[in-house]
Order: C-alpha cells, then structure tokens, then sequence
C-alpha cells in the first residue's frame, strides 16, 4: 500500500531495484539529473537555509531533492505511511515569501516529517492502525500549526509503532515501527528481514527502534523529524538510526492534536541528524504563550524567541559535574529476596560506555562515578524502581496488577477516550472498546497480528473505582524515578546531568516527565538470541548516550550534547542497502 502518494514515485523505485542497481544510501545525489548542485545527503538545516539565502538553492529544490530520495528508497525501507501531495505547492509559496524578503526563521523552506499519530488536515492521521485509516482530523495539532507558522514544509508522515506502542504485549511484543497499516519499517543500517527459522513473520533483522521512527531522518528523505514519547519512543529510535533526539519536559510542547497513550508522560520531541538541527525544530515545536488546550504548558521558561541554539557552547563540558549511574543501567543490579538480575548492557557496550566517560574527562568534565540512584539500589524490593514496571502485558489485567503501575492503562482509556471525543463525527470509533471490538472483528484484515493485550487490559480500567488506585501508582512512579531518582542523584553530587547509555535511563526520566538528550558514539555488534544463522552477517547496531536532568533543564543538556557531539562527531550515515 501507498497511500496519498504520486504512484510514480514508486515506479522510480521499482525500477531502480529491479535493474539490479546497487543502491547507497550515502549516495550524492538522486538517480536523475538534479535540478541544483546543492547536496542534501548529511546536510544541516544551517547549510540549506545559507544556500537559499544565497540563492543558490530554492525550497521548491529542496522538496524535489527529498521526494526523489523517498521514491529511490521507500520499497526498501517503507519509512513514509503518508507523503504529503502539496509538499512542491508548500515550498513554491514559501520560496514567493523569500523572493518578497520575509523569511520567518530557521525552518523556512525546511522539509519536516511528522510522526503520523500528529494531527495534520492535508493528511490523514492514522496512528498506524486500519481502523483509523484515511482519517483527517476536524483540526491541527498545536505543534503542526507551529511548525507551518514557521515555515516548515510537512513533507511526509513516518511510520510508527501501532498507537504510539499501546496495542501488543506480553506474550505478543509488537516489533518496532510495525502497525497493521503500514507494515515493517526497516533501519537503513541493516534493512533486511530476520533470516532466523520461526521468526520469519517479515521483521526487520535489526530493530528501527520504535514508537517514533528515525528512519526517513537517517536516510536523508528530510531534514529532520518530531517523534513523540511515553517512555523512550524518541530515544530508542534516535539510538538505532544515529541520530540526536530530544525528548522535552512534559509540557514544554503542546500535545493537543496528539493521539495519546498518558497525558501523565505523553510529549512530542525533535528527531535530527545534529544537536544543530535538533535544538532549531525543538524552538519551533514550543509555543511562545502556553497552549490553553494543553494544561501542561507553561511549566517551563520559554528561551527568548524560542531560540535554543544560544546554547550550543562546544566548552560547556569543561568544569561540568556529569554522574553516571552503573547500578541498573550499566551494570545488573540484584535485588534483596531473590529479586533479579535486573537492567544492565553487555560487554561491547560497556566498553563504549566507558569510552565515552573518557571522551567527558578529556573536555574537562568532572565525571562522579557511580553516581547511583537511591531507589536502584534500595534494599527493599518493595522501593526499588527496578522492580516497579509499567503494567503492559496479558497478565496484567484488573485486580491481577499489583506488582505494577497502571498508569499507562488508566492514562490510556481517560485520554484516548477524550481524543476520540475531541474529533466529533470524524472519529471511526467512539470509545477504546469499540476500538477493541472492532479490530477483534476485523481480524482477519490484519489488525492484530500480535494480539491487543495493551488496548485489552486498558479498555477493562474502571475510571472511577480504578482512581485511587492509579492515583497511588502515579506517586509511586515520581517517588521512586524522581524524588529517591533523578533528582535525590544529581543533588547528592550536584550534578548537571546523568549520562546513561543508549535508552536505558528513558523509563526513569520519563516517569517524572524529564528531559533526556541522546547522541550518536558508536556501534556494537547486533548479536541475537537465538543466533543469526551460519553464513548471515549482521551488520553491528549504532549506539549512543543520553544526557538526562530534572525538569526544564534543556537548556543545560542541550550545551552539554551539543559540546560532545563536536569533541567525537561519531555519527555516521548509513552507507549501503544491500
């Protein structure tokens, strides 16, 4: 399936493959005569807005640079659920603006992806699921109306998880950057399916991450593009496909328009290849005013006109305290009465791990290590945030779930319920479970290949006798992630931030709704289990680390990624599809 697309587009990839061509994803420029000599591939948005603003390219350029990536690379990678058909109308207008002398900021004539749970009205929102198929919402979200006052170009919707991830669980892990709609997605630093006898149902041979998708962005199909995240579905992402992400404080950008999972932890963020790119679409995704259709706005302070790049210091490591918790996170943790091994990495990425504490030593940082968190290392089974999970699997129905938080499912059915609400007869279903109820019923389309454990224990919540109990839950979560977490670390050390690697800290910050800021350092080899068979060679996962603090500390995270990433520039893009 390729929705809202031009069919040509695809027919030039079709024809590109089946001629045997050998197709890079590093190539310099498309397979047809280019129309500028400007090169796209590994571009910033610096360069393309110097380039525009010199006259040596145009946006309607740039679009067209971008739409004859997707159609060389779409059949190989299925990064797009929806290309936007005005995309080339969008950059001519905006190129008229230019020619008039207005440019409107840094994303002026800018091509962003949006992940496809984000409300647009020139494109359907799906969230990846049949039921929602083809639906345009009655309005934008906040952040779309943001982005388009800016001067962005919506090119396309990226794939994503199903519903944000809230659809499989336990004992049916939904695979990343699957949903019913739109398939696989697959990550350009190995796109090929996983050879292994029994696990041959089409997915990926190494992970995309998920929910939010990185793909597009690493394969240079746009300039950068906004995720969202509950719970690491920007950092995990950002990990795979090297790029740099930021996941905000809650509130810090409006998630009106969103379809959501909790408004307890529910956020947008920017996807990009640099810390650059990032922290100018990080400004244009935040409202100058807080959003009256989002409560929690306004929580943090807005940089002067939105402007994050004041703080890209490439010296703000030099006499920075940065903790790294080991228990849990880089090393396991076993916890009292026979609790555990619990967290922890192998061998490669402990090494990686290590190499890039050095990396902060060498700029001046003042490294405390470990700088563990109270509540990892406690004792008491019944305290310790290792064995507080998120309920999310078939055995965590109501009254079998008091060994986990329900936030997420009593979030789910209380939100997901108000979106519903909120589209008025736009909306193909009017409740969770009449989602349920109909993807039960159309099964035999598709719609639950790995089950619905999630939409099942979340539609079963009680919203009013369930209340105290998720009310409990909730102050658990801030206790144990924030109170004896994040925040009892970095003030025992007095600290600027935590490192962690790849997505390991995303659960605890998430919980509180901190920020967290993850950039690309390496790879590690993609060993699976069970084993790749003889002969098949994996190619290794990318690796990266993430900064995290307390609430509305972006600023500071963002120097801080910002001065590591130009002491190691360790991202590197993908460089062959086989």
């Amino acid at each position: 399936m390729i929705p809202q697309r031009d069919f040509t587009w695809a027919l030039v990839a079709v024809f590109a493959l089946s001629a045997g061509c050998e197709i890079e994803t590093d190539t310099r420029g498309p397979a047809v005569e280019p129309t500028t000599q400007f090169d796209v591939v590994e571009a910033t948005i610096p360069e393309m807005q110097r380039a525009m603003g010199e006259g040596r390219l145009t946006s309607r350029e740039l679009v067209q640079q971008y739409l004859t990536r997707i159609a060389l690379y779409e059949n190989l990678l299925n990064a797009t659920i929806t290309v936007n058909p005005n995309a080339l109308a969008e950059a001519e207008r905006l190129d008229a603006e230019r020619a008039t002398g207005r440019v409107r900021g840094p994303l002026h004539g800018i091509p962003i992806a949006l992940k496809d749970i984000i409300h647009t009205t020139d494109m359907p929102t799906t969230g990846g699921a049949l039921a929602f198929e083809g639906l345009v919402p009655p309005y934008e979200a906040t952040l779309t109306e943001n982005l388009r006052a800016a001067g962005a170009v919506l090119i396309a919707k990226t794939v994503l998880t199903e519903l944000a991830n809230w659809v499989a669980g336990d004992p049916y892990d939904m695979a990343d950057n699957y949903s019913s709609l739109g398939g696989y997605g697959f990550n350009p630093y190995d796109p090929r399916r996983d050879p292994r006898s029994g696990i041959g149902d089409g997915s990926p041979v190494l992970s995309p991450g998920g929910s939010s998708s990185g793909i597009g962005t690493s394969a240079n199909l746009w300039a950068a593009n906004v995720g969202t995240e509950t719970s690491g579905s920007i950092i995990w992402p950002s990990n795979q496909n090297m790029l740099v992400g930021i996941k905000p404080t809650v509130g810090r950008v409006s998630r009106y328009g969103i379809i959501p999972i909790t408004a307890d932890q529910d956020t947008a963020g920017p996807m990009a290849r640099t810390v650059t790119d990032a922290a100018i679409l990080l400004g244009a995704l935040e409202s100058a005013t807080p959003d009256p259709n989002d409560t929690a706005t306004g929580r943090c302070e807005r940089p002067s006109g939105g402007d994050y790049t004041v703080y890209l210091d490439a010296g703000s490591l030099n006499g920075a305290r940065i903790g790294i918790p080991r228990a849990g996170f880089i090393e396991s943790e076993v916890l009292a009465g026979d609790v555990g091994p619990r967290g922890g990495i192998d061998v490669a990425r402990v090494e990686l791990m290590n190499e890039a504490i050095g990396v902060l030593r060498r700029e001046g940082a003042i490294i405390v290590d470990p700088a563990n968190l109270p509540s990892v290392i406690d004792n008491d089974p019944a305290r310790n945030f290792l064995n507080w999970p998120i309920c999310a699997g078939s055995g965590d129905t109501r009254g079998n779930d008091m060994h986990c938080s329900i936030v997420f499912k009593y979030g789910m059915q209380r939100d997901f319920n108000a979106w519903l609400e909120s589209l008025g007869s736009a909306a193909p279903v009017n409740s969770l479970t009449a989602l349920r109820d109909w993807n039960r019923d159309n099964a035999s389309l598709g719609t639950i290949k790995y089950e619905q454990a999630r939409i099942d224990i979340s539609a079963d919540v009680d919203l009013a006798a369930d209340r105290e109990r998720y009310e409990t839950d909730r102050a658990k979560d801030i206790e144990l992630a924030a109170t004896r977490g994040i925040d009892a670390a970095i003030t025992e050390h007095d600290l600027d931030a935590l490192l962690f690697p790849m997505n390991r800290g995303s659960n605890v910050a998430a919980r509180p709704g901190y920020p967290s800021i993850i950039v690309p350092f390496g790879f590690a080899p993609n060993d699976a289990d069970p084993p790749f068979p003889d002969g098949f060679a994996a190619a290794p996962s990318p690796f990266g680390v993430t900064f995290a603090g307390t609430a509305c500390s972006e600023p500071r995270l963002i120097s801080l990624a910002y001065a590591f990433e130009q002491a190691t520039r360790r991202r590197v893009p993908p460089s062959r599809t086989p």
